[in-house]
């Protein structure tokens, strides 16, 4: 995941201006961003993700395809066969 710029002097003062002692507005601002910030995601790694599962699901469904066409295919010769067998 990509490092987001997170304010935690403004979080903080913000807090602060809000009533929250500076003690208490410090120390949630420091969590908020250990904890919480940690775990944001940005339109950047969505993108990513998408990328690679739309990947993979397009390599799953060739692969479905194939093994189709190949059944598909075996199925007709082994009807051929049978036909060709029972006419001569």
């Amino acid at each position: 995941m990509a490092n987001i710029a997170f304010d935690s002097l403004g979080y903080a003062q913000h807090l602060r201006s809000a009533g929250v002692t500076n003690t208490h507005a410090e120390a949630h601002a420091e969590a908020a961003r250990k904890y919480i910030m940690a775990e944001t995601v940005t339109k950047a790694d969505l993108s990513e993700a998408l990328d690679k599962q739309t990947l993979r699901m397009t390599v799953r469904l060739g692969g479905m395809v194939v093994a189709g066409v190949t059944i598909t295919l075996a199925a007709l010769a082994v009807a051929a066969s049978v036909i060709i067998n029972s006419l001569g």
